[in-house]
């Protein structure tokens, strides 16, 4: 097997590419650029995503091949297979994060590539067309911002007061619980942003300091948090459950249950502690 340098350089330049294509697909200039939106389980889906999906999964298994790694994509996933499960090395990828914002035109949209080894990602590429930029990190190797000029390394913001973090949160996946919580934690600032890619990436880019995640009738899934959990915790940063515990990916279930925490780490456990008082409040009444 190659080792990680060279396997993130493919993944970056696939991230590229890929990138490239939603572009075409977004601004219009596609050899056919009608989007043709479906719906899967109430989640939109375009001919972009299947698109991007083919194109990731066909460059990864060509330079790559299929004895090392498994594959998990957000378009082709159908159930876990004897094969996902036992293979210790696995592809978590979301060829287009942020749907419905791509189709809405807010720009807020990502790609997010993961490898990931036993549970726990090791690589990372998360690449955010509109904004031309391509976030990167290896386990113990930092986080980069890659733009067509170079690449430069980040870092989550420090030193604020807890009252002045600023939360960022979701334009559309909002609910009671949700919005209680958010209604009743010590810091007011918020900023919306679709995508969870985007999302972290305003963390580690320091214009925000907190994501919450919580599951309702469903979860986010492995593809939209492996990616951008190491590329927030190689900044700096802290990505857990609410009691504190690491999340999992490739486990056989691809959903990410119960709350779910991104922060710059200062106030990391506070803020887990006082989101569960709130929603035990809230449940209760």
């Amino acid at each position: 097997m190659k080792d990680l340098q060279e396997i993130l350089a493919i993944a970056r330049d696939i991230g590229w590419g890929a990138a490239d294509i939603l572009r075409s697909y977004y601004h219009g200039t596609a050899k056919d650029p009608d989007l043709e939106v479906q719906y899967k389980e109430n989640e939109p889906v375009t001919v972009a995503d299947v698109a991007v999906s083919q194109y990731i999964l066909q460059r990864l298994q060509a330079t790559l091949g299929n004895e090392d790694f498994a594959y998990i994509s957000e378009e082709t996933y159908q159930s876990p297979s004897s094969k996902q499960a036992s293979a210790p090395w696995v592809w978590i990828i979301d060829p287009l994060d942020g749907t419905r914002d791509f189709i809405e035109k807010t720009g807020d949209y990502a790609v997010h590539i993961a490898l990931v080894k036993e549970t726990r990602p090791v690589l990372a590429v998360v690449a955010v067309p509109e904004a031309q930029k391509l976030y990167y990190a290896i386990k113990g190797g930092g986080t980069f911002v890659e733009t067509r000029d170079g690449s430069v390394p980040l870092q989550v913001s420090s030193g604020k007061r807890v009252e002045d973090l600023t939360l960022v949160v979701s334009r559309s996946h909002r609910n009671q619980r949700l919005d209680r919580l958010l209604q009743n934690l010590p810091c007011q600032n918020q900023k919306s942003v679709g995508s969870v890619g985007c999302k972290i990436a305003t963390i580690v880019e320091q214009q925000a300091d907190i994501y919450i995640s919580l599951s309702g009738k469903s979860a986010p899934k492995d593809w939209d948090i492996a990616a951008p959990e190491l590329i927030l915790t190689e900044a700096g940063g802290k990505f857990t459950h609410f009691d504190g515990t690491p999340l999992q990916y490739n486990t056989g279930d691809i959903n990410q249950w119960g709350g779910l925490l991104a922060s710059n780490g200062e106030y990391h456990e506070v803020l887990c502690k006082k989101a569960e008082a709130i929603l035990a409040e809230f449940d209760q009444s």
